[in-house]
């Protein structure tokens, strides 16, 4: 299956599980996925949240931040990827001066 993000609708979802200001995301969601084109603009952050029955991969594509998982803060730059395995309490920041964009996989585990 194949994604064109260049043509999906970006959608603001405000206030996104808690956080700062909004997030800014394409996404793909189904039964076994959520695929996510992120996009946070300065001071905006993901609220901490933790996933049960999966885990998240966070990969830098654009601009500065950080994620900082169970207390860890890890930066967030173009190329560098996070992993935060399930269970794991989380957060995205965009604590630079451009907009972070990040791609993100959720896989749900099998029940």
């Amino acid at each position: 299956m194949r994604f064109d993000f260049k043509t999906m609708e970006e959608k603001a979802l405000p206030h996104f599980k808690g956080g700062e200001k909004e997030l800014n995301a394409k996404m793909y969601v189904d039964a076994n996925n959520k695929i996510l084109l992120g996009r946070l603009v300065p001071g905006a952050t993901v609220g901490e949240h933790k996933h049960e029955g999966s885990s998240e991969i966070i990969y830098g594509l654009s601009g500065k931040g950080c994620v900082i998982c169970d207390g860890k803060k890890e930066e967030l730059i173009s190329g560098v990827a996070c992993y935060c395995p399930e269970g794991s309490i989380h957060t995205v920041i965009n604590d630079g001066t451009e907009d972070l964009t990040f791609f993100a996989v959720v896989p749900e585990y099998s029940k």
